[in-house]
């Protein structure tokens, strides 16, 4: 092996490298969730209760001049501050979907996207069945949402026992539902809107898309003036801060500089040319001038061939993945067992519970045989029956995105409580449902 490809290995490499591993898995933001739901869940229910509880309500914010500015709970910061990193790289998803994904083709893109729309409205029907009236009304929205971190990590636990069009399929519909919770977030939960500051925020977004268009690449440009001007803007103004998120999203660039085969050909020209200047640099340590210009230019040109949207989305998953949605877990799924039993049989409690588990089935899995029956979209390929009813099930799994929306449709701690309870009924029965079904078919 040559100088140049030796690769030194240090003492930390060995606690590193399983964490790669483990972050590279799919399934293992759902693992990750997964333990940060029952350490929650323990705390809630621990003789550290009070002090769980009591942590999150603590404010923090920014003061000059004897004022104060965006003081928030903790908690509050978590919802509206980290929770905006998930809906930014959910918005880069489903931009790189529609741009050139599973959503660019209207034909295949119409399945997913009207099983998506099933599978939000008819769970919000069947909860304002039991809610038609009261406080409890405003509720309708949290059985729309799938959590597609604990989907995916399901169907990942799969393996190869499931068909690749099911995980596409399900990834397609966990978009657009993701897409459809942010709309109704926009347009049914947001109140005391301040129209100058929403008009900041809009010269903002406008200022990033014209830098889009202008041909503006840098990374930093569209950080300063997305969390800095928009995010800001946004949450000051009433409408949900996560809003800004998408919408800011969709200003990043989506195209390349290069093409594949000139970026190819100039990296073949440098990593020749490396080589002649490697035969001559005879130092032990550090790089020969010759050698960083050609390795910085080497960078360019890769940075040129990754568009903008694609190197965001690729740096901020892990971060969303295994920071943003853990700790989100760990503020809003706590809930303490010392329940009085009626608020089982509570009318939001059922609601939300059927909404999810009743309802996510029924839309997704009805809607799709709907428009296959009609030929209006043909159904995927390598898949069967079986494989859209498991699937109907894990979208069933409303996790985040439910009790997200939960901590904007209720003030009431009781229902905010009963909802919870719903939310975590339906999803384990979802999930359990849905690994059953698919493992099942698998091994006939």
């Amino acid at each position: 092996m040559s100088r140049i490809e030796k690769q030194k290995t240090y003492p930390i490499d060995k606690f590193v490298y399983p964490v790669q591993m483990f972050i590279q898995q799919e399934k293992s933001g759902g693992i990750m969730l997964g333990i940060c739901v029952v350490i929650a869940l323990f705390l809630a229910n621990s003789p550290w209760s009070e002090e769980y509880f009591h942590f999150f309500e603590h404010k923090f914010g920014f003061r000059f001049d004897g004022k104060s500015y965006l003081e928030f709970s903790i908690h509050h910061w978590i919802n509206d501050g980290l929770m905006a990193i998930f809906f930014f790289v959910a918005g880069l998803e489903l931009k790189r979907e529609i741009a050139g994904g599973e959503l660019s083709n209207p034909r295949q893109a119409l399945l997913p996207v009207a099983a998506a729309l099933g599978g939000m409205i008819v769970p919000a029907l069947i909860y304002l069945f039991f809610n038609t009236v009261g406080s409890a009304h405003k509720g309708w929205g949290i059985p729309m949402a799938t959590d597609i971190a604990f989907a995916l990590g399901v169907l990942h636990l799969l393996g190869k026992k499931v068909p690749l069009s099911l995980k596409v399929f399900l990834t397609a519909l966990a978009i657009v539902d993701d897409l459809g919770a942010v709309l109704v977030i926009a347009f049914f939960y947001t109140s005391d809107i301040s129209i100058t500051n929403l008009l900041i925020g809009f010269v903002f977004i406008s200022s990033m898309y014209i830098g889009n268009r202008l041909g503006i690449r840098n990374l930093f440009f569209y950080a300063f003036l997305g969390i800095g001007g928009v995010w800001t803007a946004f949450l000051l103004s009433g409408v949900h801060a996560t809003i800004a998120s998408v919408m800011a999203a969709f200003t990043i660039p989506a195209d390349i500089r290069i093409g594949k085969n000139e970026y190819i050909r100039k990296i073949q020209e440098y990593l020749s040319y490396l080589k002649t200047i490697d035969s001559k640099h005879k130092k032990k340590a550090g790089l020969s001038e010759n050698q960083l210009d050609t390795l910085v230019e080497v960078k360019k040109g890769t940075n040129l061939a990754i568009p903008p949207l694609q190197r965001l989305e690729h740096a901020l998953h892990p971060i969303a993945t295994f920071c943003v949605i853990p700790v989100f877990a760990l503020a809003n799924a706590g809930v303490s067992m010392r329940i009085d039993p009626s608020l089982l049989l509570s009318s939001v409690t059922i609601g939300v519970a059927l909404g999810l588990f009743v309802g996510k089935v029924a839309g997704v899995v009805g809607t799709t045989l709907l428009l296959v029956r009609l030929k209006l979209a043909p159904f995927p390929e390598g898949m069967n029956y079986k494989h859209l009813l498991g699937m109907g099930m894990l979208a069933s799994i409303g996790f985040t995105m439910s009790l997200f929306i939960t901590s904007l449709a209720f003030t009431d701690p009781e229902y905010v409580l009963q909802a919870k309870i719903g939310i975590f009924s339906a999803s384990i029965l979802g999930g359990l449902a849905g690994y059953i079904i698919l493992n099942k078919n698998a091994r006939r």
